[in-house]
């Protein structure tokens, strides 16, 4: 690769935040191979977070669908919304703002499980996918993110430091049904915006509709007899 080439690459590569060591020092195909390691991470990770943008958490929420159609487990998606994030950059500039970003990124990460994933999918957007999460716990899962947004006020350099709190709305994907994500998606924005309409700093979630499988459904699903089932049951309490 001749120098020219490289320093536009690194350029851009910097820019992004993504630094390099110069094919001088690594050889030009393990360069190359980095840089198409890098390209592949800017495409799938916000840049400012260092969450799953939206086109990746979009790919990881059709396979959560795919596994509760497939063996009925719950999974929760939770739409988050910085509160008056406007007033923020408005008051404070654009930096502040990020750094609020930074924080808050930091806080869900820390509030969720290891399993959860988050992702920025907006300027102040975020989500959260909780697979295998009953709807027993689903409230506990949102307040707790809420709760940890708010815990400390945050520090801003060159001011004082801010109170900031987020909106929740959830919904379940409904366990053994093929669903489609869009509707998955408008029913979780939905409570977000009924969070937001009832007064900021609160979770609404979407009531959970009963989805209990008898081994005849299971049998049209899977092929599966009753027999199949009893003879199952009878291994599991032996």
């Amino acid at each position: 690769m001749g120098a020219l080439r490289f320093e536009k690459v690194d350029a851009l590569l910097r820019q992004a935040g993504v630094a390099l060591a110069p094919p001088s020092e690594v050889g030009e195909s393990s360069y190359l191979q980095s840089v198409l390691d890098a390209l592949c991470d800017l495409s799938t990770t916000d840049s400012l977070t260092g969450l799953m943008n939206r086109r990746a958490f979009w790919h990881v929420l059709e396979q959560a669908l795919d596994r509760v159609s497939r063996g009925g487990e719950h999974a929760l998606l939770l739409a988050l919304d910085i509160d008056h994030f406007k007033r923020i950059n408005d008051n404070y500039g654009h930096p502040a703002g990020d750094h609020v970003l930074r924080v808050v990124t930091q806080r869900l990460r820390q509030a969720v499980r290891p399993m959860d994933d988050v992702a920025r999918v907006g300027g102040e957007e975020f989500a959260v996918l909780c697979p295998n999460c009953p709807p027993s716990f689903a409230a506990a899962v949102a307040h707790r993110a809420r709760t940890a947004v708010e815990s400390e006020p945050i520090e801003l350099p060159g001011h004082a430091p801010i109170v900031v709190t987020i909106s929740v709305g959830g919904a379940f994907a409904a366990p053994w049904v093929k669903s489609e994500l869009s509707d998955w998606l408008a029913r979780a924005d939905r409570q977000l915006y009924r969070a937001k309409q009832e007064g900021r700093n609160c979770v609404r979630l979407e009531p959970v509709v009963s989805a209990d499988v008898s081994a005849e459904e299971k049998g049209l699903l899977f092929g599966w007899s009753a027999a199949d089932e009893q003879v199952t049951e009878q291994g599991q309490s032996a």
